[in-house]
């Protein structure tokens, strides 16, 4: 098998090992899932309480907010669901175990990230589903076959955007131990700024999320062209379709930073 194709059947079969440990108290299983579903959509509810005060918030309205959030929040969540244990890389690298890691013949990025798998995680995409299902059900856009297509596209664009910064943010704990606070940024931090128009900050930090860490590309860029709205940068009307690349660069990105952080790194000893 290719190695791709047995990263995903490892990856398949560790997560699939924690899953059935947690189906072991289902009624605990579910509630975590319940709650965690319940504090996620604390956001779109302060989205909504943002606009019983303001008619549109930088320009657009409710339900176009809503899109935003939708968007962002589902293709977060699946990267969290996929990725999102790699932030626990600084722990491994500070207790020495990722010395065990590197022994066994999994790919170490396959094992962080299905380390303690919990399908809790599951109930984030509850409140996302649900909020993009209204934002789509009640946007005025005139829908066309392209439009349509974007939807999807974005989402999954956006997911693999996600993914790739959560593998950077793990390449960089592997030299800067102690980072994990700051790359935080680069996921948590990522994902609200893309619940809300861009043209709600300084333009120099639009540019910055723009051509530096490209989370423009999550969905404002592809949202433009589903609203039908002007870029206030003025980019080419090209820029609205970009995702694809944008996000196969920076899994380039990502997979260099991560190969060159394996390589970096220096056992614990102990």
């Amino acid at each position: 098998m290719a190695e791709p194709g047995r990263a995903l059947r490892m990856y398949g079969l560790l997560t699939w090992t924690w899953t059935r440990a947690a189906a072991q108290y289902p009624v605990s299983m579910a509630l975590l899932a319940l709650s965690t579903a319940v504090f996620s959509a604390l956001d779109a509810a302060a989205i909504a309480l943002l606009f019983t005060r303001a008619d549109r918030i930088a320009g657009f309205g409710v339900d176009e907010v809503l899109f935003l959030y939708g968007t962002s929040a589902l293709s977060f969540t699946l990267s969290d669901i996929l990725l999102g244990n790699t932030e626990r890389l600084g722990h491994h690298v500070r207790e020495g175990t990722l010395d065990v890691v590197l022994v066994r013949p999994v790919s170490p990025l396959v094992q962080i990230a299905a380390e303690e798998f919990s399908p809790r995680r599951f109930g984030k995409l509850i409140p996302a589903v649900a909020v993009l299902a209204v934002a789509l059900a009640r946007a005025d856009v005139a829908w066309t076959p392209g439009r349509a297509a974007m939807v999807p596209l974005m989402v999954t664009c956006g997911a693999v955007i996600f993914g790739a910064l959560w593998v950077l943010a793990a390449a960089v704990q592997l030299v800067l131990v102690e980072s994990h606070g700051a790359t935080k940024t680069l996921t948590y931090g990522g994902a609200f700024l893309t619940q809300y128009p861009m043209t709600m900050f300084a333009r120099d930090f639009v540019r910055t999320a723009t051509f530096v860490v490209p989370l423009a590309f999550v969905n404002w860029q592809p949202a433009l062209y589903v609203l039908g709205r002007p870029d206030p940068l003025g980019l080419p009307g090209a820029a609205r379709f970009a995702s694809p690349a944008v996000a196969a660069a920076l899994c380039a990105v990502a997979a260099a930073a991560w190969r060159t952080g394996l390589r970096h790194y220096r056992s614990t000893g102990s």
